[in-house]
């Protein structure tokens, strides 16, 4: 151990820290390869910091005190592999490699390339100690050839093997630094972090390797990228299993559930059903390799104790894995029996091409949810074992930070990083013709990296769809406008609908929620501007919704907001439950309907067009609230989520009533690409009738939305002859019947648009 300074000084600084200083340092930070920087909470003098000392054995060339931090510079270059410590009056402080980590950065192929020449695999592990490349003749073994990899001077690991072994698979063997919550263990193999298909044990810690595959020259024939105004979308959001697993699918038991099962033509759900709907685009919730399964429920013998997930399982993904490779449970024919392989053949590849394919054959745009902000939990994750300091934000004590709540946020500001989410976006545009993104819980990304993958995306498609879930740490739909991002616009979903079903009621419950009024309304309607008090640039960039996966669905927060049925009741007619009463189906157009006339792009969820309920399907996990309504589903991969086309039909006048608004938006292109000039607002006596005549290139139109439980309201329309577009019983693209007299009633509940003849 090396000191700076003499005695005299070294022991008035250990008087200095001891009754001044102790337990005071904020942090200490290798910032770079001779740079060391320790915060302190009040201003340290120089006795203190001639008192400071490091090991292993590090001699101080200088240092200097501005503020509260000492910035150190030493005379010996600091090991990336090595942990060093911070010494004072026998006081101990780990060194944290931070900013020297930054200084790395590589544009080498990462993963593994096929050449000539053979194949070459690279690893970016910076601060290992040592590699190996371990090969394997089948997933099934246990053991492997080992190969020892050679690091470069920027931390990429390399090795090099002839074409025989393509069909085979490999993972990696790492060792590094011990201690202060490093998670080097030579014990576990992780597969590749830039893997393009991964074969999975079914197990909640989800052992992987990456197989090694030849190029697949899939054939787009004439496919390529849906272009359409960001303004004309409008999104499906759903699960790919949920759209074919319920018997009611019509799929026999063997073809449910999969990426080909949405192509099959004789069925009630699947593409058939989405196409029949009309929307234009749908968003896949996560379908990047994802951990499926969770801890074991109430096992005393497991590494966490579960209590609060009875199913053990993950069934919306949010819990990434691998970003480059798709999920292989939707490949036909795999399963989560316990203790079994899925993709082992890689076919989930081939499957996710073909089915994006069928929905741009459709004219369909494909756009995939992302969680680039944090990985999976409990599962043999790559970076994790690879370099947790480098991918992960860490507590002071070296622990993973959960701003995400998921348990490890990534650092999405490191290079290499950033590098792997700009390379995975990328991979998935041109390998799989996806044509655009929603990024989950975005505002956990580093603004560079939210550049830096706009930047990348447009020179790839110019008309590539960015969306943030706008929210983590943070809530900042207007900075995701001003970096060129679309986000979704929450606020429009709480005023329309609301923010809770107990206290939060929105306009179609005739109630004003948070910040309601008329003015908010009207904002809505016109695309959410900042100029108006609103969130976005443009309108482009409000992405309208009323219902996500996350939350209640639309059609529970409206039988529980009506007091028609409770949180705790146990449903037990689940036919009578879903059908929709009068009023019921009355709340559910209207929301719709201010929906379809408000201006920027709009998403729709999953059964959202039905009202959809989940009630909490029977199940042999341990669930007490079987019977419940569900406001989080996420871990339910049974009926719960599921479509029930049966119940559907129960409510098949709304699902009229939404394809019939969505042909209506389609025809008449106002409604997605109007400026604010183009409204002329009504003063109206009640202020929860919204009224407005819009001036389009061909026509005229009037919207009235009335969200008054009790009051009809009477108007009168301007001088002219008008037809009906849409009113509480029906809606399209044409006129279905005329108004003749010049004063109108508008009914609770009710809304209608007309358009001039």
């Amino acid at each position: 151990m090396k000191f700076i300074g003499i005695l005299f000084l070294l022991f008035f600084a250990c008087v200095s820290i001891e009754n001044s200083y102790s337990s005071s340092i904020e942090s200490a930070l290798i910032q770079g390869e001779n740079y060391i920087e320790i915060t302190f909470s009040a201003s340290p003098d120089r006795q203190l910091a001639s008192a400071l000392s490091i090991t292993p054995d590090i001699t101080v060339k200088n240092f200097t005190i501005d503020d509260r931090t000492i910035q150190i510079v030493t005379n010996e270059t600091l090991k990336l592999s090595e942990h060093y410590y911070l010494h004072w009056n026998n006081g101990k402080k780990f060194l944290v490699p931070y900013g020297i980590l930054d200084s790395l950065y590589s544009d080498k192929d990462l993963g593994y390339t096929i050449s000539d020449q053979g194949i070459i695999f690279r690893l970016f592990a910076p601060r290992a100690k040592w590699v190996r490349l371990v090969i394997y003749n089948a997933f099934e073994d246990e053991r492997g050839s080992e190969y020892q990899m050679i690091r470069d001077n920027q931390g990429v690991w390399e090795f090099q093997l002839s074409q025989d072994f393509i069909g085979k698979s490999y993972g990696y063997r790492l060792w590094g630094p011990q201690g202060n919550g490093e998670l080097f263990d030579s014990t576990i193999v992780v597969a590749d972090p830039y893997s393009l298909a991964v074969a999975t044990l079914n197990h909640y810690t989800h052992p992987a390797k990456t197989l090694i595959l030849e190029e697949d020259n899939f054939n787009w024939e004439n496919g390529g990228w849906i272009s359409q105004s960001w303004k004309d979308l409008i999104i499906y959001e759903m699960h790919i299993r949920d759209l074919t697993a319920h018997s009611s699918s019509g799929l026999p038991l063997e073809d449910r559930g999969f990426y080909t099962s949405l192509l099959k033509p004789d069925q009630k759900g699947g593409l058939p059903y989405i196409k029949n709907l009309g929307v234009n685009a749908v968003e896949l919730l996560p379908a990047q390799d994802f951990g499926n399964l969770e801890i074991p429920y109430k096992d005393e013998n497991a590494p966490v104790y579960n209590t609060w997930n009875p199913y053990a399982k993950n069934h919306w993904g949010y819990m990434t894995s691998y970003f480059f490779a798709p999920e292989s449970y939707y490949a036909y024919g795999n399963f989560l029996t316990e203790g079994q392989i899925c993709g082992s053949d890689g076919r989930q590849i081939r499957e996710f091409k073909t089915m994006v394919k069928a929905f741009h054959e459709n004219e369909i745009a494909v756009l995939m949810d992302v969680v680039y902000n944090h990985v999976s939990q409990y599962d043999y994750n790559p970076l994790k074992y690879i370099d947790k300091f480098y991918y992960f934000r860490l507590e002071e004590d070296c622990s993973f930070t959960s701003v995400s709540g998921c348990g490890n946020d990534l650092k999405t500001e490191r290079p290499m990083a950033r590098r792997l989410i700009v390379d995975s976006v990328i991979h998935w545009m041109q390998e799989y013709q996806v044509d655009g993104f929603r990024f989950d819980l975005a505002k956990l990304i580093d603004w560079k990296t939210i550049d830096a993958i706009r930047e990348a995306a447009l020179q790839v498609n110019p008309g590539v769809i960015l969306i943030a879930e706008p929210w983590g740490g943070g809530y900042d739909p207007s900075g995701f406008s001003d970096h060129g991002w679309a986000a979704w616009n929450d606020q429009i979903r709480n005023g329309v609908k609301g923010q809770n079903p107990d206290e939060g009621l929105g306009f179609i419950f005739g109630a004003w929620q948070g910040e309601n009024n008329t003015n908010s309304l009207r904002r809505y309607i016109t695309g959410s501007l900042r100029k108006d008090g609103g969130q976005f640039n443009k309108s482009a960039h409000s992405v309208n919704y009323l219902e996500s996966h996350d939350d209640h669905t639309m059609g529970d927060f409206i039988r529980l907001g009506l007091k028609d049925v409770s949180e705790n009741q146990i449903i037990k007619n689940l036919k009578k439950h879903n059908t929709l009463s009068t009023e019921q189906l009355k709340l559910n157009k209207l929301a719709a309907l201010f929906l379809f006339t408000s201006q920027g792009p709009i998403m729709i969820h999953e059964g959202q067009e039905y009202a959809r309920s989940k009630v909490i399907a029977p199940t042999s996990a341990p669930d007490p609230d079987i019977g419940k309504i569900d406001h989080n589903s996420y871990n339910k991969d049974n009926e719960t989520n599921w479509l029930n086309f049966a119940l559907a039909e129960a409510n098949q006048s709304l699902i009229d009533y939404y394809r019939g608004l969505i042909k209506f938006r389609k025809a008449h292109p106002v409604f997605r690409h109007a400026a604010p000039s183009d409204y002329q607002f009504f003063d109206t006596p009640d202020s929860l009738l919204v009224g407005f005549q819009l001036h389009g290139a061909e026509s005229q139109y009037l919207v009235y939305l009335n969200g008054s439980r009790t009051n009809t309201q009477k108007v009168t329309l301007p001088a002219g002859k008008w037809g009906v577009l849409v009113d509480g019983s029906r809606a399209g693209a044409e006129s279905f019947r005329r108004i003749r007299i010049n004063e109108l009633d508008i009914l609770p509940g009710n809304g209608m648009v007309l358009v001039k003849q």
